[in-house]
């Protein structure tokens, strides 16, 4: 059964159990380069199962998300109340064939797409947080709230990264 768009919020947010957003989405991209360094590309494509994305699936999953979440906040900071459209994650990894992405090209889009994400975020006046759009699926998102989902994704796919590779 498919989790509604509440229990994938509540899931996401989950994660966060206390961590501080900003450290994380600060955090994130150096922590999933430390966990695939030296991991072979073969190694990085492999899938636990069928219905699961190998580890280069979801840094390609993560490369995408950089410009989604990404373009989400700057479209709320440019028009608070603007409309947001829900996006398919399947469906993208299906018409970007994830599968066959470079794993060190997501990674340098994740950490690039990133680093100028926190930079606008380290220099938002505190008001603009408040600004909001409204999620197809989900409704009323502030940016506050966009950070803490992001942040929350991160931490869901840096846990499923460890799972499927060797412990270092």
């Amino acid at each position: 059964m498919q989790e509604t768009p509440q229990q994938y919020t509540q899931r996401i947010l989950g994660y966060l159990d206390g961590k501080k957003p900003m450290e994380v989405l600060t955090a994130s991209p150096r922590q999933i380069a430390r966990q695939v360094k030296g991991v072979s590309k073969n190694k990085l494509s492999q899938r636990p199962a069928s219905d699961k994305w190998s580890v280069t699936e979801i840094l390609a999953h993560l490369a995408d998300s950089e410009i989604v979440y990404g373009f989400r906040i700057r479209f709320i900071l440019q028009s608070s109340g603007a409309p947001i459209q829900a996006t398919d994650p399947d469906e993208w990894a299906k018409f970007s064939d994830y599968a066959k992405q470079d794993p060190l090209l997501s990674l340098e889009a994740i950490r690039t797409g990133r680093e100028r994400l926190v930079h606008l975020l380290k220099r938002l006046p505190r008001g603009r947080w408040d600004s909001y759009g409204m999620h197809s699926e989900r409704g009323k998102e502030t940016v506050t709230r966009v950070v803490e989902m992001l942040a929350g994704h991160d931490l869901n796919h840096l846990m499923q990264i460890k799972e499927r590779l060797p412990k270092k």
